[in-house]
């Protein structure tokens, strides 16, 4: 074996890596200036991501151009499945260069889009349409890759002949069979382009509040408020009603109802409860009222009205009303507070029987 036929595999192989090594380095070079004078926009920051799988299918086509020229014995006589291999992983890494770049592209179109909107409602809007169409991309590259490769045997081409007669079959078959997921899948298409639920809404479904942290083409997470996570499927949202608490604007009216005694200071209660709203820095100063809404032999119902720009902040000013108004209460007006009378009954008799009373009582007789 001379030296040449030593050193021209060394020479192919290791120049196909040290060339994508520098043209890889070369364009991450390339990115970084233009991202340092572009600072309004994080596309080129994020395009970096792509260096590795830049990296494998530059490489891969590299060696699927000049593997041939090597010369090796054992390289031509197994030259169609290296070929066959190479070009395999070079379509792979294609699929997933191209998945990286358009998760860069969607990624810095929402950053920029987020940052220069006042509306959140339609920022949201905005984050579940380019979330689901980045899942939409991923999947139709992965089928389009996945297909081509299967391409590249030449058995898979006779088969995929043979099965477009049966293919009308096979697609009746396959639609019931898949129903519920297709159903899914249009459903995901028809929230995210009909704006019923956006990521980071508050829903209540099922009687669980909570904030929808992802959205997918077939399923949905909501995050209910002690951390629990409640996966869902996306048609129920298509088909049964739900409560969207941040649709429409996110400002809401909460309640607190207190039962109290009839003897309670109403009047004085409305100016302690303006005292306490003024100090509570969630409520939002919109609207505010304590009405008497309901009484019971017993009690009376008191319902306080108040306001935030938001459904959590709502919860807290809901407490902050209950604790302070119950706490005023208990100090200032401890009579106004529920209490059941225990004292035996008082009968006051005719003043012409008080003097039979004892007399009447077999007992005393």
């Amino acid at each position: 074996m001379s030296l040449e036929d030593v050193l021209r595999p060394v020479v192919v192989i290791g120049g196909s890596v040290l060339l994508t090594l520098v043209l890889v380095w070369l364009a991450d070079r390339a990115l970084c200036r233009i991202d340092a004078a572009h600072p309004e926009t994080p596309l080129w920051g994020l395009l970096r991501r792509c260096r590795i799988p830049l990296q494998v299918a530059l490489c891969t086509a590299l060696l699927r151009g000049s593997y041939d020229a090597t010369s090796v014995k054992l390289i031509d006589d197994h030259a169609v499945g290296i070929g066959r291999t190479l070009t395999l992983v070079l379509i792979a890494a294609t699929a997933w260069l191209v998945v990286r770049a358009a998760a860069a592209i969607v990624e810095s179109s929402y950053s920029r889009y987020a940052a220069g909107a006042r509306d959140a409602a339609r920022v949201r809007r905005v984050r579940t349409q380019v979330t689901l169409i980045q899942r939409v991309v991923t999947a139709v590259v992965i089928v389009v890759a996945a297909a081509s490769m299967l391409l590249t045997f030449p058995a898979m081409r006779a088969v995929g002949t043979s099965m477009l007669a049966s293919a009308g079959l096979v697609g009746i078959v396959a639609g019931i069979a898949a129903q519920s997921t297709l159903g899914n899948l249009f459903a995901g298409l028809q929230i995210a382009f009909g704006d019923m639920v956006r990521i980071g809404d508050t829903v209540v479904v099922d009687g669980e509040w909570g904030t929808v942290e992802e959205i997918t083409l077939t399923f949905l997470t909501v995050r209910t408020w002690d951390e629990r996570r409640i996966t869902m499927p996306v048609s129920y949202f298509t088909g049964k009603p739900f409560e969207n608490w941040s649709r429409g604007g996110a400002q809401m009216t909460g309640t607190v109802l207190l039962h109290l005694d009839h003897s309670a200071p109403v009047e004085k209660m409305r100016q302690r409860l303006l005292e306490i709203l003024q100090e509570c820095p969630e409520w939002d100063g919109r609207t505010w009222s304590l009405v008497v809404t309901d009484t019971t032999p017993s009690t009376i119902v008191v319902r306080a009205l108040a306001t935030a720009r938001d459904a959590d902040t709502l919860w807290t000013v809901r407490c902050v009303v209950r604790e302070r108004l119950l706490e005023w209460l208990r100090e200032e007006h401890a009579y106004a507070l529920p209490r059941l009378t225990t004292a035996p009954a008082q009968i006051d008799l005719p003043p012409a029987r008080r003097g039979l009373s004892k007399d009447a009582d077999p007992a005393h007789g």
